[in-house]
C-alpha cells in the first residue's frame, strides 16, 4: 500500500489506516478477542501500518486487543490512541478530564494495555472546556520529551483550539468525521490544517456504514448500536438519504468498484495529507476498503461528483443533541 505523511511531520503511515473501535465498542457486542486479533494482523499483512484505538473504546478493552495483536510487529506499525475521559464507578459514565495529571495517568494505562513503551500519536479525544488547551498541549509536550509519546493530535477540535494548541506543541494530526455525507470540515478545518501543516485523519469515512450501500431505508439498529440514537440514522433520514447511496453506487459501477471504494478514493483525492481510518470486523470488508486506495478518481470524476452532490440534501444531524456540545470547540 502507498504511504502518506501526516502534514509537515515526519510521521509516515499507510494511505489507509484501520479504525479499531468497532471491534470492541459502539456497534453491538464486542468481537471475540481471537477474531479481532486475527483481523488486525491480517491488516498488517496487507500493508496497513496505521491503527487507531482509544481508552474509551470498551472502555479499555480495545487497547488491550490492539496491543495483543500488534506486539509481534510493534516496530513496523504506528499506533494512535486517545485520552480525556474518566469513567465513573461503573466504567460507563464518560466524564471529560484533561487535567495534566490525568493525562499522564491515562498514558501510563494505555502504554500497559498496548504492550509498548511509547505511543506514536496521542490525541486529546474531545476538547475539555475546563482545562485550557495550552495546558493540555504542555502536558503532552512533556510526555514527548520523556519519549513516552512521539506525536500530538486533537480530535473534533475547532480551528481556534487547533491554533492555540499548535503554538505550544506542534499538532501532527486532527481526527474528525469527514466523508461524502459530512463535509463541514471543508469550511474552516481543512484550510486551517493546510495552513499549519497538520495532517487529517477522517473517522467514519464510510458514514458509519451508510456509504457502503448495505444499509437500506428500513434498517433498524439494536440498543447497543450507537446508530440507534443518531438522527442521521432515523427512519426518515435513511429514506431521504438513499439518494446519496444511489449516486455513489452509480459512480462505483462506472469504475467496476464498490460504493465503499469510491467513498474512500474520494477522500484520498481531497489532499495528500488525508488518511482515512475505516473500521470493520470482517476480512472481506477490510480487503474491499484496501481496494479503495488502489485506484484514483480523475478530475472529471471529482467534478461530476461535486455537481451531483450539490443536488443531494443530506438529512439528519451526525450526533444526538446531548453529544453535539462536545465537538467543534
Amino acid at each position: 500500500m502507498q504511504k502518506r505523511i501526516l502534514g509537515n511531520s515526519a510521521l509516515e503511515v499507510s494511505a489507509l489506516g484501520l479504525g479499531c473501535m468497532g471491534l470492541s465498542y459502539a456497534y453491538g457486542p464486542a468481537t471475540d478477542t481471537k477474531a479481532a486479533v486475527s483481523l488486525i494482523r491480517s491488516a498488517v499483512e496487507r500493508g496497513i501500518t496505521f491503527f487507531d484505538t482509544a481508552e474509551v473504546y470498551g472502555p479499555y478493552l480495545n487497547e488491550e486487543v490492539v496491543g495483543e495483536a500488534l506486539a509481534p510487529v510493534r516496530e513496523q506499525v504506528i499506533i494512535a490512541t486517545k485520552f480525556c475521559f474518566t469513567f465513573g464507578d461503573d466504567n460507563k459514565q464518560q466524564i471529560l478530564n484533561s487535567r495534566p495529571a490525568h493525562i499522564r495517568e491515562a498514558v501510563e494505562g494505555s502504554l500497559k494495555r498496548l504492550k509498548t513503551d511509547y505511543i506514536d500519536l496521542l490525541y486529546q479525544h474531545r476538547v475539555d472546556p475546563d482545562v485550557p488547551i495550552e495546558e493540555v498541549a504542555g502536558a503532552v509536550r512533556q510526555l514527548i520529551q520523556e519519549g513516552k509519546v512521539k506525536h500530538f493530535g486533537l480530535s473534533e477540535a475547532g480551528a481556534q483550539t487547533i491554533r492555540r494548541a499548535h503554538a505550544v506543541q506542534p499538532v501532527t494530526a486532527l481526527q474528525s468525521e469527514y466523508s461524502l455525507w459530512w463535509r463541514e470540515p471543508e469550511q474552516e478545518i481543512l484550510p486551517t490544517l493546510a495552513e499549519l501543516g497538520i495532517g487529517f485523519v477522517p473517522f467514519s469515512p464510510l458514514g458509519k456504514g451508510f456509504l457502503t450501500g448495505t444499509i437500506g431505508a428500513d434498517a433498524t439498529f439494536g440498543s447497543d448500536d450507537f446508530r440507534s440514537i443518531v438522527p442521521r440514522f432515523s427512519q426518515q433520514a435513511l429514506h431521504a438519504n438513499q439518494a446519496l447511496v444511489t449516486l455513489v453506487r452509480e459512480i462505483a459501477t462506472q469504475h467496476s468498484a464498490t460504493p465503499a471504494q469510491v467513498a474512500l478514493a474520494w477522500l484520498l483525492a481531497q489532499a495528500p495529507w488525508i488518511v482515512p481510518i475505516p473500521g470493520t470486523t470482517k476480512l472481506h470488508r477490510l480487503e474491499e476498503n484496501i481496494g479503495g486506495a488502489a485506484f484514483a478518481l480523475n478530475e472529471a470524476d471529482l467534478k461530476a461528483i461535486e455537481v451531483a452532490l450539490a443536488q443531494v440534501n443530506v438529512e439528519g444531524d451526525r450526533y444526538p443533541e446531548a453529544l453535539k456540545a462536545r465537538v467543534g470547540r
